[in-house]
């Protein structure tokens, strides 16, 4: 009857949850791990008590006057060694348990690198962070309706995360899987997330921190038309703030849905995409030869060195660094196998100064200002501006994020969105030539993100010369990186810039055109570079080789396959506006797009465009809105009778 009475009992009653109303559910296991421990703690004693107590214990009468040879064959005395190694051993098991538990509770965090990596992947951590709803992301208007991630209501009645631009801003959230972003780092609590055993269970509730909203310095409206401006073309948008250094607009294509990266066999299927690697976001994390725009660079370095008045020739035969290298030439030129040279100079062949010879974006002057400033120069503009000057191009190959040139209120946000630095090669190794060809954006300066070339653009843009440091968060009080040029040097700059696209013969006057009637003044720099690019087959998206041989190290033939490549040119435009006050610096990149005039810049004064039409230019720059006429009222007509 007692056994019955006992199996129909409802043990439940006594969970405390239950008895404290449901109020924590977590003491449960929180009270039977501290019973584990304490049962396991009196274990432990109870073993070295006992373990002590066998080298202690009382002699029988007949032990005491027995030689030592005969005590240690007495059968009590055998079993005791024997107990008292399983018992040594016993506790050295225990010990070493607990120790593991220890280490990876407390040490592993901080000094195991391989645990840091994978930890993203412990679903214990992500559902304890997960366990408190995360905070609205509001753009930069703090709009409800503008919000990028917010909560909804699913089908089934299911509070789910919801993001408004799944594609257009992936690479800036982030997914569960991959490199962290703003969604896992904006909200991560900076405390430990998990309670002890013993504070569960004895307090009704623990305070947990508030997930408060959070606003981005991204304009929602300009994100997604950034987007559709690259739609069917590979490449990048970034649009910054000069005045503040917020990041208004950055996207990356081809790019992905956040939804297609939910589960592993997915998230496998985009890694696995070599062709167009929809993971990468070409803004931050592609080396790009970045052409003519580089100019600015060299231009910037000229103004710091007070050499922005020197003058150089152009010749019909190109310049030469020395007089056994090969020709420099200019766009307008081309260069035979033979060294030969056909075609006219830039602007002509005489000489030039700085304005003429960016307007024009002539190759000789560039490369001949890049020389006059020498190594040294070049290394200090690049350490100023966030590029990282490399002494050999093996040592260019050695890549890494720059997470300090962003203005962050934590590591993890800046880890989460840092950039590929930039490098160029200023080593005593190189030649002139290679020295040249780097002033105007070739050679061992194609190692160039997007995201530095919208830096370079902000530096004259900024009304003191400064480039502050990129941000993401909208509270974050602005930060400067470096005193670039004085206010006087960068006004200089912005009209140079202006030349280009609003003067005529300047590379960039389609911007002007396409700005025509809005009163809004712009510079900028076209530029065009040429790549050796992996050749992919159009259909299956497989990389395309073919077979060659060789001889192996037995001296026998055998065939291997290498891939194809082709040169691919890219198209590029930075620009800044209004040149007045400058509210944008802009970079363009887009592969194969061909002439920087051609493809990029359009996209540029497109851009420019649609910040105006969201008021980011300034309220002088709004376009006005037409009033609506109100219409006679007509009377209504008399029914009849």
């Amino acid at each position: 009857m007692l056994l019955l009475t006992l199996i129909q009992f409802d043990w439940n009653k006594l969970r405390p949850e239950s008895i404290f109303g449901g109020q924590v559910l977590e003491r449960t296991p929180a009270g039977l791990s501290i019973v584990y421990i304490i049962g396991v703690g009196v274990l432990l004693g109870f073993l070295v008590l006992t373990f002590y107590d066998n080298f202690n214990r009382p002699k029988f009468l007949y032990e005491r006057d027995l030689p030592k040879e005969v005590k240690r064959r007495l059968t009590q005395t055998i079993a005791n060694r024997s107990i008292r190694l399983w018992q040594f051993v016993f506790i050295l098991l225990a010990f070493g348990v607990f120790g593991f538990q220890v280490y990876w509770t407390y040490f592993a965090e901080d000094s195991n690198e391989e645990f840091q990596a994978l930890a993203y992947k412990d679903m214990r951590t992500r559902r304890t962070s997960a366990a408190n709803l995360r905070g609205w992301m509001l753009d930069r208007t703090g709009a409800l309706p503008a919000s990028l991630a917010y909560y909804k209501l699913n089908s089934d009645g299911d509070i789910v995360r919801n993001f408004a631009l799944e594609k257009e801003m992936a690479h800036l959230l982030g997914t569960e899987r991959g490199t962290p972003g703003l969604e896992r780092t904006l909200y991560k609590k900076a405390a430990d997330p998990m309670p002890e055993a013993w504070e569960v269970l004895t307090k009704i509730k623990r305070k947990e921190e508030e997930q408060k909203d959070v606003k981005v310095t991204i304009d929602r409206d300009l994100q997604a038309y950034i987007a559709s401006q690259l739609e069917g073309k590979k490449g990048a948008i970034v649009v910054l703030n000069p005045q503040t250094g917020d990041i208004l607009a950055m996207y990356s294509n081809p790019s992905f849905n956040l939804a297609e990266a939910q589960n592993l066999e997915d998230y496998l299927k985009l890694e696995g995409n070599k062709r167009d690697k929809p993971l990468l976001n070409r803004a931050t994390r592609e080396f790009y030869v970045p052409g003519s725009t580089f100019k600015t660079f060299t231009m910037i370095s000229a103004f710091r060195a007070g050499k922005q008045d020197s003058l150089f020739a152009s010749y019909p035969g190109g310049f030469k660094p020395t007089p056994n290298s090969r020709p420099i030439v200019d766009a307008t030129q081309k260069l035979g196998e033979d060294g030969s040279v056909a075609g006219a100079c830039d602007g002509g062949c005489q000489e030039k100064n700085i304005q003429f010879a960016y307007q024009v974006s002539s190759n000789q002057y560039f490369s001949q200002l890049a020389i006059a400033l020498g190594r040294e120069r070049l290394r200090e503009t690049a350490l100023l501006v966030g590029i990282n000057p490399v002494d050999t191009p093996e040592d260019a190959l050695m890549q890494k994020f720059f997470p300090n040139v962003l203005n962050t209120s934590n590591p993890s946000i800046a880890g989460a969105i840092a950039p590929q630095q930039s490098t160029i090669v200023t080593g005593k190794d190189i030649s002139l030539y290679d020295l040249g060809l780097q002033g105007m954006g070739q050679g061992y300066a194609g190692q160039m993100t997007p995201f530095q070339m919208a830096m370079i653009a902000s530096i004259p843009a900024n009304l003191e010369g400064k480039l502050m440091k990129p941000r993401i968060e909208f509270d974050q009080p602005p930060q400067m990186f470096s005193q670039v040029l004085s206010p006087q040097q960068a006004a200089q700059i912005r009209t140079i810039m202006s030349t280009v696209t609003e003067e005529p013969g300047g590379t960039g006057t389609v911007i002007s055109a396409k700005l025509a009637g809005t009163g809004i003044r712009t510079g900028g720099k076209t530029g065009t570079a040429e790549k050796q690019a992996l050749l992919y087959d159009e259909k299956t998206g497989k990389l395309k080789t073919e077979k060659r041989r060789r001889k192996n190290a037995q001296g026998k033939y055998e065939d291997y396959e290498v891939p194809l490549m082709y040169e691919r040119t890219d198209s590029w435009f930075i620009t800044i506006a209004p040149l007045e006050r400058p509210q944008v610096a802009i970079a363009v990149v887009v592969e194969g797009g061909g002439y920087g005039a051609r493809t990029a810049a359009p996209i540029a004064a497109n851009v420019i465009l649609k910040a105006r039409e969201l008021g980011i230019l300034g309220d002088q720059y709004k376009p006005k809105v037409q009033p609506i006429k109100p219409t006679a009222a007509k009377p209504a007509k008399k029914k009849r009778p």
